[in-house]
């Protein structure tokens, strides 16, 4: 457990915390006279999560501890801190169901396509617009989030909204593009190494008979 992903596990514990500040809508308090509401606590906490992506990654590369358990565990920290996030902003009425239903979509079928290039031996790289789609996502949570008590940031939130799902479309058809090319490539080198031994079986039936 290096701190890489010391960081990554930390994001984890993060996503029940903000669940509770958000479905429980607490707390609420003036600070020197500053209110300091649920919806300030919440952008808080996804954004200083959303900051451990960056900064194991880094980490991870800079002091060469690149490990296993941080590569099982990095893409799941994120697909749990931004599930929780808009799944609360469902609940709380703030966000359309069906957006959360593409972008987690786009989760899973990304997850079970990784897995069966694993099986296959392949390694898919990750797609730059994944990256803008976590950037997008954690803006649009964010913006979602303080709409909830600033109402007139509710045309920015959706709009970022539109355009989390427009990438995560957008990916999702990329990364399935490089998917189905490297799978491909695989299933016609099977074919012709098959064709092969074949064609080399077939002189020596004709000399055993």
């Amino acid at each position: 457990m290096n701190l890489p992903n010391s960081l990554t596990t930390l994001r984890i514990f993060f996503v029940p915390l903000l669940v509770v500040v958000l479905l429980t809508r607490q707390p609420n308090f003036d600070f020197l006279g500053l209110p300091i509401h649920f919806e300030v606590w919440g952008v808080l906490i996804l954004i200083v999560a959303a900051s451990t992506d960056m900064m194991d990654g880094y980490l991870a590369r800079k002091r060469k501890e690149i490990t296993t358990l941080g590569i099982l565990l990095d893409p799941i920290a994120d697909k749990l801190l931004i599930s929780a996030a808009f799944i609360s902003l469902v609940e709380m009425g703030l966000m359309q169901a069906w957006m959360v239903v593409i972008i987690i979509g786009r989760e899973f079928m990304v997850m079970g396509l990784r897995e069966i290039a694993s099986v296959e031996g392949l390694i898919i790289p990750a797609s730059p617009l994944g990256k803008v789609k976590m950037i997008l996502q954690v803006a649009a949570g964010c913006a979602v989030i303080l709409t909830a008590k600033h109402p007139a940031l509710k045309p920015l939130g959706t709009t970022l909204l539109w355009l989390v799902v427009i990438s995560a479309v957008a990916s999702a058809a990329h990364y399935f593009h490089m998917f189905w090319s490297q799978i491909n490539f695989r299933v016609q080198q099977r074919r012709r190494a098959v064709l092969l031994v074949n064609q080399e079986e077939k002189p020596q039936d004709i000399l055993t008979r």
